[in-house]
């Protein structure tokens, strides 16, 4: 599922240099059954309960006053939070939680927990036993105790400046067809069968955590076909069609977002969702455009450049084929999921790096957009949603979830929510920089 940088004076371009691929693992489509902890009662599955939010928006920008970071002095090597530094944030019973925000974020921490205590913390932050009692606790609490709960298990800290950014990313609905028929030729791609998935860190220690992807070529592994080749038709026998296109820009924008909804000839819904992608470096056409003046004013939005790259559709080919990213999809049965491998929630779920935030931790963001502001949970990560405090706000289906995520380009401040006690192992190990001007943390 998939939705940077500098460019930040139009939103559009921010929301196209997010978004590149949401990244969820290969399987079924099903989202994981949650077991709660023994001896209390089952909770329903996410894919059959939505969360709803408690965040009112519309689409329209609110402006609000963010709160301050700690002044700190940023570390530029840093790689991971711990490396960044991270300092004790403001007490979490002053932050303005509403109650149904609190609720929201009980009910999707909760669901995120198996994979929460499961997966190895690339943060530095947070070990799996550290969030065992918050995850036993969450099962447990009573009607109206989600802000009772939040205070008793979560302390708030800040991971090196604070200083946050987030765009957004939503679940588009775009015209297809199972078949090809006429209107509707442009292919959207199942994994192609000669797409290798390659994990270095199997072949050296240095090399942990870093996955390439290719295809063979007599003896040798190469590099995957790019855009520009997959859009030639080099795929032809290659990979499956789950279904044509009406629109290429639409097509393109759905590999942008990572999951969407394919509205059928005779009116049915079929649910995508990003499986793999072709392994090359992504590209935001949004900056591409700004830089060479291709967008007027009143053009800065996704509607702009849609209809910008639908108005030219020679020279919007040609920019299209410079991201040479490419996603392919699955067939879901389920509501989008996210990195971890469950369903992702308008105005709940957000997308981070793993390497800052512990995929599925709350996250309390003050930003100075009203809609942008509260209680988030980590549970999507992003291909170019990188560092510290960098964010991407996940908002649904809809007309509005497309205005608000298609304008989203919001800064404030960031703050975590992490196991009470996290904090002080941390300054006891001296993984933390409390005063922002030391020396790099050593984990």
């Amino acid at each position: 599922m998939t939705a940077i940088r500098a460019f930040t004076s139009i939103a559009l371009a921010l929301t196209l240099a997010a978004c590149g691929g949401r990244v969820v693992p290969v399987g079924t489509g099903q989202a994981p059954v949650v077991a709660p902890p023994r001896g209390t009662a089952p909770r329903p599955t996410p894919a059959r309960q939505p969360i709803t939010s408690g965040r009112s928006f519309d689409g329209r920008i609110q402006p609000a006053v963010p709160m301050a970071a700690a002044p700190v002095v940023a570390n530029p090597a840093a790689t991971t939070a711990a490396t960044a530094g991270v300092l004790a944030g403001p007490p979490l019973d002053t932050l303005p939680i509403t109650d149904a925000q609190a609720e929201a974020t009980r009910q999707a921490f909760l669901a995120s927990c198996p994979g929460l205590m499961r997966r190895v913390d690339a943060s530095g932050l947070t070990r799996g036993t550290d969030w065992q009692p918050a995850c036993a606790a969450a099962a447990s609490v009573p009607r109206g105790g989600a802000r009772g709960f939040l205070l008793a298990h979560f302390e708030t800290v800040q991971v090196g400046d604070g200083k946050a950014f987030a765009t957004g990313y939503y679940e588009p609905e775009i015209a297809a067809s199972r078949d090809r028929r006429p209107g509707y030729a442009v292919p959207i791609y199942a994994r192609p069968t000669d797409l290798i998935d390659v994990d270095l860190g199997k072949f050296s220690d240095t090399l942990k955590g870093r996955k390439i992807r290719g295809r063979v070529a007599g003896s040798n592994l190469i590099p995957y076909y790019d855009r520009a080749a997959i859009d030639g038709g080099v795929l032809d026998g290659k990979a499956p069609v789950l279904a044509w296109g009406a629109d290429e820009a639409a097509v393109f924008f759905l590999q942008i977002q990572g999951s969407g909804r394919l509205r059928l000839p005779d009116g049915g819904i079929m649910r995508v969702g990003y499986d793999t992608q072709n392994g090359r470096d992504y590209t935001g056409i949004g900056a591409l455009m700004k830089a060479r003046g291709l967008l007027q004013p009143g053009q800065t939005s996704m509607q702009g450049i849609v209809a910008w790259l639908r108005t030219h559709p020679d020279e919007g080919r040609a920019i299209m084929q410079e991201n040479k990213s490419f996603v392919f999809f699955r067939e879901l049965d389920t509501p989008p999921v996210g990195a971890m491998g469950y369903v992702v929630n308008g105005g709940v779920s957000v997308a981070a790096d793993v390497k800052y935030v512990p995929l599925g931790a709350p996250v309390f963001l003050s930003m100075d957009r009203q809609d942008a502001s509260g209680l988030w949970v980590a549970q999507d990560t992003g291909g170019a949603i990188k560092g510290s405090n960098r964010f991407d706000t996940y908002w649904g289906a809809g007309p509005v979830a497309e205005a608000t995520a298609g304008g989203m380009a919001a800064r404030g401040t960031a703050f975590l929510l992490l196991p009470v006690g996290t904090l002080a192992r941390m300054q006891g190990n001296r993984f933390s920089l409390p005063s922002g001007l030391d020396a790099p943390a050593q984990p």
